[in-house]
């Protein structure tokens, strides 16, 4: 076995309310929404999720998870503890 360290990457991302009135999505997302990439589940009621179309099938995004665009423009989503523990403000 040896040891591995991530390469550093910049990514964009933020963090999903799941207000349907939201108004700080960047246009990557508002993009992807109108390509039918980002659809939702019940929105306007408690149990909107954001549901994100990847290479690896449907990924679910409830309100507080950030939505990451990746290194080649692939977006998913990532749960809140997890982000903050890989990522850092640039």
């Amino acid at each position: 076995m040896s040891l591995w360290r991530k390469k550093p990457v910049v990514i964009e991302a933020f963090r999903w309310t799941g207000d349907i009135d939201q108004t700080e999505d960047p246009e990557w997302a508002v993009t992807a929404i109108k390509a039918g990439v980002i659809d939702f589940h019940k929105p306007g009621t408690p149990e909107c999720r954001m549901v994100i179309t990847t290479l690896e099938g449907a990924m679910e995004a409830m309100p507080g998870d950030y939505i990451i665009k990746g290194v080649k423009g692939e977006l998913y989503p990532c749960k809140p503890d997890i982000f903050e523990m890989t990522y850092e403000p640039v």
